[in-house]
């Protein structure tokens, strides 16, 4: 029997997955969807892509020495839906490399590539806090800011790979209301290249650097919070900004988009009590009213980059079989 073969699932073919990130891969196998198992952790090779390329290789041939089943990739980075290419800051060979054209020409198997903020979307709009929902526009709020957008389960692919990054652009306020008074509020430089992007206020950085403007003293994103729920003025006075000025370009895209869900990754959407009161902001702002949460923290945050590859990976078999 070929080991393809033996891996089936209940539910169709197993598929391989690994989530591409600056420090690690993390490499798994999922035998039916929804279900990933971990296999392996190993630091990403960043010097060559051909060393990258071969260590995957290894890996899947570990996992199904008969080539037979298809790989996913979550990677850290832009992929180009047209020619393949990535754009990656964290790992540079990467970057201008037809990704899974070159990777599957070293690993002699089919190989799919998405950036991992779409992989965290796949996974939540097939297996997550999406599922069931037509159009699920999943953000990331962590260091700093991102998103993805599936229709009907499937990611949507813009110019450049860019589909659902409303961090970015020239969109943030330059006042907020706090205590009865206008305050001013600088258009950040972004590391885009723009200035005033979502990107540099709204995630946990921009959070300690909104706190140091209004309060010039530093303070941890997590200490900040804390602080807030605690019910410290300053850190009271920092949220209320850090909700106006998040919250108003969050709703300008949950509008365009139409999402029915907005699942939130990242370190922030941790702390719940957060992401309950943005969503609350952002339902305040949005023409079609819901009276049931719109932002709810992600469900695959832990292993969404794995679940989301195996999830590209199936569908890309799917539509193999299809043609």
């Amino acid at each position: 029997m070929q080991a393809g073969n033996s891996l089936r699932g209940d539910f169709g073919q197993a598929v391989l997955c690994a989530d591409i990130g600056g420090s690690f891969i993390k490499f798994g196998i999922s035998r039916q969807p929804g279900h990933v198992e971990e296999l392996e952790r190993l630091p990403t090779p960043k010097a060559d892509w051909r060393d990258l390329a071969e260590a995957l290789q290894r890996l899947a041939d570990k996992a199904d020495p008969s080539r037979s089943l298809p790989l996913g990739l979550s990677v850290a980075g832009l992929v180009d839906p047209v020619n393949g290419a990535g754009l990656s800051a964290n790992i540079p060979p990467l970057t201008g490399l037809p990704i899974a054209e070159a990777i599957a020409s070293v690993a002699g198997r089919a190989v799919l590539a998405a950036n991992d903020a779409d992989c965290l979307t796949l996974a939540e709009a097939n297996d997550g806090a999406g599922r069931g929902y037509p159009v699920v526009f999943c953000i990331i709020m962590g260091t700093g800011i991102g998103g993805g957008l599936a229709i009907d389960g499937r990611i949507v692919r813009g110019a450049g790979g860019v589909t659902g990054e409303w961090g970015h652009g020239p969109a943030m306020n330059t006042s907020v209301e706090i205590g009865g008074r206008l305050v001013p509020v600088p258009r950040f430089a972004c590391n885009c290249g723009q200035s005033g992007c979502i990107d540099t206020i709204g995630g946990a950085r921009g959070m300690e650097r909104l706190h140091g403007l209004f309060h010039e003293e530093a303070r941890s994103s997590h200490r900040i919070i804390e602080d807030w729920q605690a019910g410290e003025t300053k850190a009271a006075n920092t949220i209320d900004a850090y909700l106006q000025l998040v919250a108003d370009p969050l709703a300008v895209a949950i509008n365009t988009v139409g999402a029915f869900i907005v699942p939130v990754g990242g370190g922030l959407a941790s702390a719940e009590k957060l992401i309950a009161t943005l969503d609350e902001a952002v339902r305040a702002r949005i023409l079609h009213r819901l009276d049931r949460p719109l932002l709810v923290p992600a469900i695959r945050r832990e292993d969404g980059g794995l679940v989301g590859a195996a999830v590209l990976a199936r569908q890309g078999a799917t539509d193999v079989r299809a043609a």
